[in-house]
Formats: structure tokens, C-alpha cells, sequence
């Protein structure tokens, strides 16, 4: 059968009543980790659900209930006659808190029982030791028949009556000294036996020579003295007969006090069966487990105002050997950029305060004051209703927006395009005051700082490395380009600086630009994975440092992640260092031990976007009050291969529709990945102007053309600020 692991580990949190880890590995038996809180599963390929689910409950009864000390090193019972007893209590302390779990144990014993895993198929059950009975007893004696007497029954109610760890050492101490009397017995009978039999042959050959003595005697003309020997030579024979009982009296005793020989066989059996429910399919390998790392956001994150001293550095030298008018002709593009974008921006507003007062409203309660009302006072005969009433609105939620913007080098032909709607949110927020940040992340903002010298000071590592953490390179940085704890005019400025590099992005600009370009801010790759992992330490700290109830999550970008590695520990000849390989095979699961949930990694190509839709939904689950929404800036060519990515690669409705809309709108918006909508946009959209411009001399065609692609323009542009502000507000 195929296996689920994550349902079955799911199912083992849930009984455990906590968010344990849950590893399953090619192990031979289950054990628990009480400090890491690490359960470990086999994995029982061969187990029917039923027996599966059985086995579950019974590591976890151990989980549960089984201390976690040295027990063995100050007991002096045999640590099997402790098992037999402490499987008796545990599963029964399971079905008395989960009574599901009856019917569980029994459907599994059953299975295990029909199949022979105790191995007591043509044995005679009877004459097993009690061990051996009592363990038999307590899981398939309700399908094969076990026989006490008085005695055996007494231990038996003594091992079913056990509830502490303390009770089940006293119980298997009782049990382990009543199957080593019972054994000790048995060997002393069986030894004697065997000396009776050593015994008859010993006098036989004994009698057989004494008469050939007599003989001798008889027919001899020995002188006494001869006789006198002959006796002492009897003596000294039964002398040796004497010394030969004693010898086996004693090893009758030492056999009987070996506890080695007292061994419970059908634990033994049960252990030895159950390991053959293991898949013996190593093609695979082993389960890598992976986790997410704990980021320093003190060396991940670039504070806002070195970003832009960076700029103003470069540009310092610029503005002093050539004309300021250098930068006019972009200012010229922000500022009307920035007076077109005003319709959109309230247009924002006005749909956000309408859903505020809306939230509000639907919260609002109304009660009577106690107070009569007046005008109401002629209807006492027929209505009832004659007091005044009083409507409480609820206090609105406080808001926050956190920004990711794709700073790689595909977004070159797009970025400003992306940029412009990145302002049009900025805008949004400072209007109706809602704290924000602005993260772009990138490779190339080098930390390494050089002494007077020219000796590189290596930055600080973002993370300690350890053996199974996702590996996040020390380049990668966050640059915080955006903030809203400056005042208007400063962040103002800021807008212009980030337009000016953008503009340098554009085709054909890099190498043209009139003016120095900052190169800390040029483009990278794609860290976006990293960004989110990062995410994980900057949402909390955004949310308490703000006092916010509702945060929102958005990512600009055009492109999909890189593969990302993890950290592996190496170990060559005597030294042990940390190195990295890549994440790949069909035997890797991402874990967060906070949430307890596991996320299965797929295998095939590709891996790099499916470990962000993984590590989304990671985020989504860790932190349930918080929206995360995408932004995809699209070429018009690019829009049917991500919706496909999404949809499936066959015609389907979903596929149909969102293509409609792209064609009707130039935007569409998915609901079935990881982000809670994912909003794709026409990169030129936002190119086109909402004004109705037409010059004096247009003719009416002209007019018209105009006047629909600006409703056109207005009512995409509307379309979707519209589902953000749904989300956001």
C-alpha cells in the first residue's frame, strides 16, 4: 500500500496532543526524543491502514506515558518482562483517552494475529512461560484461547491493574521472579533426570566390577595386606561417584539462576515480524528532514538611509562637474508620473474607507438606554419596543503593508513598470496612514567593508549553520529602499532617487545614462525564497514594533525563484565542517517544529517554484491573521505558460476564464497557488494614461478612440485596485 507519512505524522500529533516532530525513516524501531520532542517512525511500507494506525497509537501511548530516564540502570528486571508490562499499560491508557483506538488495536491485532506474528501457530500456548501468556493475553487473546490457574491469574489482574511507571516496575518484577521460580524448577527436574540416568549406568558398571574384584579375590593367593588395598580402591571409586553428584547439583543450580535462559519469545517474534513491514525499497534513500533557518535581521536587512546616502554619493560627483539639469528630464517623467497616478491612488482610498465603514458597520450592536423615547410613546397598545436605543460601533483594525520587490536583472524590461505600481501603494498607505516597508532583495549590495590598508573585514554570517537548516548565502540582503517612518519630503526624495536608478534599468539606458549610477543597487539574482525565510523574523517585529491586527504581504516580481541548497555536516577522515548540497530526490520534507506540520518536497524539474509555493504556505500556516498577496508583472507573451503553471497544461475552465480576463482586461487573478490571490498584470498597463487627451486639430474617429481606450484604461486600472483593497481592508 502507498503511505502517506504526513497524514499518518499529523495523525500522531493529534493523538500526542501537542505539535511533536514526527520523523519517518528507515529505522528498525520507533523511539521519542523527550527533550527535542522528536517522535520517529519507521516506515511501515507493508502495514495494512488499520495495522499502521495501531502501531501509531502504540509509540505514541509510549510518547505519552513512558519516562524518559535511565530506568535500566537501577532495575534489576530484565528489560523485556518491563516491556511486556509497560505495552499493557500504555495501550490501555491510550484506549481509555481515545476510545476510537479500541477499535483500532483490535482490527490490528487481529491482522497480526491471522498473519502469525507472534509465532504460536501449531505451539501449544499452555505450556509457554507467563511472560510469554501475559503478553499473548493482552493483545490477541481475544482470538486465541489462554489458560491461567489461580496463581499465573492473581500476576495477570496485578499487570492489567497497573497506571504509574513505578506500578509497572513492580508488576514485572513480580512476573520476572515468578518465570525464573517456574524455570529453575524446570531445570532442576530436567538435571535430575539426566543424573538418575547418569547414575544407573555409573552403578551398573560399578556392579560389573566389583564382581570381577570378588572373583579375583576368591581365586587369589594374595596376603591380606593385598585385601586391604583391593577395599581402599573401592573406596576412592565411590568417592568420585559422590564428587560426580555434587558437580551436577551445582550446575543444576547455576543453569536455574542465568536469567539469559528466562527469554519472552514472543516479544521477540512480534519485533523480528514487524521489521519485515519495513520497504525494502532503497532507491529513494533515506527521509531528509529540512527546517528553516533563524535569520539576524541586524545583518540581512539594509537600513533605508545608507541606501540612499548610496545614491546621493554617486550622484555627489555628477551634480559637481555637470549640470544639474542632468536629471530634469526624469524628475520631469516622476512628477507628471506622480500627478496622473492621483486618480488611482483615491480611487484606492475612497474603495478602502468604504470597506472600513462597511466592517465597521457589519460589527456594530445596537441595545436599548433604559430611557423611553418620546415619539414612540402613542404606539404603547401594539408595540412593545418604547425605549431609546443606543448603536456601538466597534473599534477598525489597524493596518500594515509589507513590501517585497523583485530587484533581479530580468527585471530590467519591467522594473519600471512594476515600480509605478509599487508607488501607486506607497501613495495609498500615506494617505490613509498605514505603516509600511519596502524590501528589495538582491546578491550585489556588498557587505565586505576594507581597513585603511586594504584588508577585506568579511561581514558577520546571517545565521549559524547547522546540519539539515535551507542554506541562505551571506550576499543575500534586503534592501530597505522604502519606509514609512520618514516624514512626506523625505520619503518624497526617496521615490525620486529609486526612479532615477530605474531609469537606468530601461532597454538601451544602463550604458546611456547622463548620470553615475549607485552600483550597490544594481540588479542580481533571485533570492526570493531567502526573502520569505526572512519574512519569518521581519512580520512579527513589523507587526508589534506598529501595534497591528491586520498585516498584508506584498510581492512585486517577474520571474520565479533560484534553486536554493541546504546545509549538510561533512565529516572526512577526523575533521567535521559544514558544507552544502542541493535539494533534490523524492525523499525531502520541509518541517517547522513551531507548528509541527511537514511539506513534502517535490522531486521533479522546477523545484525552485515549488519550494516557494511550499515555503508561502509554511508562512500562511505560521502566521494564519496575515495576507500574502503576488503581483506578477507579465510581457503579453508570457501570460498563457503562468497561467498554465497554475492550471495544468490541458484546457480547462479556470484556464479559459483567467485568459478571458487577460484579453479583456490585460490582469487576471489566481486563487490556486499559495499566495491568498496572485494578481497578474499587463506590464504595460500602467503605461497607458487614464487622461483623455486629444489634441485641437483631431477629427471625431480620433476623439472616440481616445475617449474608449481612457474608460478602458480607468476601468482595468479599477478592476484591480478593486480585489487588492478587498483583501487589504
Amino acid at each position: 500500500m502507498t503511505v502517506n507519512h504526513e497524514v499518518k505524522g499529523n495523525l500522531a500529533r493529534l493523538l500526542a496532543t501537542e505539535d511533536l516532530v514526527v520523523e519517518h525513516k528507515k529505522v528498525q524501531t520507533a523511539c521519542f526524543n523527550v527533550h527535542t520532542r522528536v517522535l520517529t517512525l519507521p516506515m511501515w511500507e507493508k502495514a495494512s491502514a488499520e495495522v499502521y494506525d495501531m502501531l501509531v497509537g502504540h509509540e505514541v501511548g509510549h510518547a505519552l506515558y513512558t519516562p524518559d530516564d535511565d530506568w535500566w540502570d537501577t532495575c534489576k528486571t530484565p528489560k523485556q518482562f518491563v516491556n511486556v508490562v509497560e505495552d499493557v499499560r500504555v495501550e490501555k491508557l491510550m484506549k481509555r483517552r481515545y476510545d476510537g483506538l479500541r477499535k483500532t488495536f483490535y482490527k490490528g491485532y487481529s491482522e497480526l494475529s491471522d498473519q502469525d506474528f507472534f509465532s504460536v501457530e501449531n505451539e501449544n500456548v499452555d505450556e509457554f512461560n507467563l511472560a510469554d501468556k501475559v503478553n499473548l493475553y493482552y493483545k490477541i487473546g481475544s482470538f486465541i484461547k489462554i489458560n491461567f490457574n489461580n496463581e499465573e491469574r492473581e500476576i495477570v489482574d496485578i499487570i492489567g491493574q497497573t497506571e504509574t511507571f513505578a506500578d509497572v516496575l513492580v508488576a514485572a518484577e513480580i512476573l520476572y521472579k515468578f518465570c525464573k521460580q517456574k524455570n529453575d524448577e524446570l531445570q532442576k527436574v530436567e538435571s535430575l533426570n539426566s543424573h538418575d540416568q547418569t547414575t544407573q549406568q555409573s552403578q551398573s558398571s560399578q556392579n560389573g566390577n566389583q564382581s570381577e574384584n570378588q572373583e579375583y579375590v576368591e581365586n587369589s593367593s594374595e596376603t591380606q595386606s593385598g585385601s586391604k588395598n583391593q577395599s581402599v580402591e573401592n573406596k576412592e571409586t565411590q568417592e568420585n561417584l559422590d564428587n560426580s553428584q555434587t558437580e551436577i547439583d551445582n550446575n543444576t543450580q547455576n543453569v536455574g539462576g542465568n536469567s539469559a535462559d528466562i527469554d519472552v519469545k514472543t516479544m521477540s517474534s512480534l519485533e523480528d515480524a514487524i521489521k519485515e513491514l519495513i520497504g525494502n525499497n532503497s532507491f529513494y534513500g533515506e527521509n531528509v528532514y529540512l527546517e528553516v533557518p533563524e535569520l539576524d535581521l541586524d545583518t540581512v536587512i539594509i537600513p533605508n538611509n545608507e541606501i540612499h546616502e548610496e545614491c546621493e554619493t554617486s550622484w555627489k560627483n555628477t551634480l559637481m562637474n555637470e549640470d544639474k539639469s542632468v536629471f530634469s528630464h526624469i524628475d520631469k517623467k516622476y512628477i507628471e508620473f506622480k500627478r496622473s497616478a492621483q486618480k488611482e491612488v483615491n480611487y484606492l482610498v475612497k474603495e478602502f474607507e468604504c470597506r472600513k465603514a462597511a466592517d465597521s458597520y457589519s460589527r456594530a450592536s445596537t441595545s436599548t438606554t433604559g430611557i423611553l423615547d418620546c415619539t414612540k410613546l402613542h404606539t404603547y397598545k401594539y408595540n412593545e419596543d418604547l425605549f431609546k436605543k443606543v448603536t456601538t460601533l466597534s473599534d477598525g483594525k489597524n493596518h500594515g503593508l509589507i513590501f517585497i520587490l523583485d530587484w533581479s536583472g530580468s527585471m530590467s524590461e519591467v522594473m519600471m513598470d512594476t515600480i509605478k505600481q509599487l508607488y501607486n501603494l506607497i501613495w495609498f498607505c500615506k494617505k490613509v496612514s498605514i505603516p509600511f516597508e519596502v524590501y528589495a532583495f538582491t546578491y550585489d549590495w556588498k557587505r565586505v567593508k576594507y581597513t585603511d590598508d586594504g584588508k577585506a573585514i568579511m561581514p558577520k554570517p546571517h545565521y549559524e549553520r547547522k546540519d539539515g537548516l535551507l542554506h541562505v548565502d551571506d550576499e543575500f540582503v534586503l534592501m530597505n529602499i522604502f519606509t514609512s517612518k520618514i516624514s512626506a519630503s523625505k520619503l518624497d526624495v526617496q521615490l525620486k532617487n529609486i526612479f532615477r536608478v530605474v531609469n537606468c534599468f530601461a532597454r538601451n539606458n544602463y550604458y546611456t545614462c547622463k548620470y553615475q549610477f549607485p552600483y550597490k543597487l544594481s540588479l542580481s539574482g533571485t533570492p526570493l525564497n531567502q526573502s520569505l525565510i526572512a519574512l519569518h523574523k521581519i512580520l512579527p517585529k513589523f507587526k508589534k514594533e506598529n501595534k497591528l491586527q491586520k498585516v498584508q504581504c506584498v510581492i512585486l516580481t517577474d520571474g520565479e525563484a533560484e534553486m536554493m541548497k541546504r546545509n549538510v555536516e561533512i565529516r572526512k577522515n577526523t575533521q567535521v565542517y559544514m558544507g552544502f548540497n542541493s535539494i533534490s530526490g523524492d525523499n525531502m520534507f520541509l518541517r517547522d517544529r513551531k507548528t509541527g506540520t511537514v511539506y513534502k518536497v517535490p522531486s521533479h524539474y522546477g523545484m525552485g517554484v515549488d519550494l516557494t509555493q511550499i515555503l508561502l504556505r509554511n508562512l500562511r500556516d505560521k502566521f494564519v491573521d496575515i495576507n500574502f498577496i503576488g503581483m506578477r508583472i507579465l510581457m503579453p507573451r508570457d501570460a498563457s505558460p503562468f497561467i498554465r503553471s497554475y492550471t495544468g497544461y490541458m484546457e480547462n475552465d479556470t484556464y479559459s476564464k483567467l485568459m478571458s480576463s487577460w484579453k479583456k482586461n490585460k490582469s487576471f487573478s489566481i486563487k490556486t497557488s499559495s499566495y491568498h490571490a496572485y494578481f497578474g498584470i499587463s506590464s504595460t498597463a500602467l503605461n497607458n494614461t487614464t487622461e483623455f487627451v486629444v489634441t485641437e486639430d483631431a477629427t471625431k474617429v480620433q476623439i472616440k478612440s481616445a475617449f474608449v481606450k481612457s474608460l478602458a484604461s480607468k476601468k482595468m486600472n479599477k478592476k484591480i485596485l478593486s480585489e487588492f483593497v478587498d483583501l487589504v481592508a
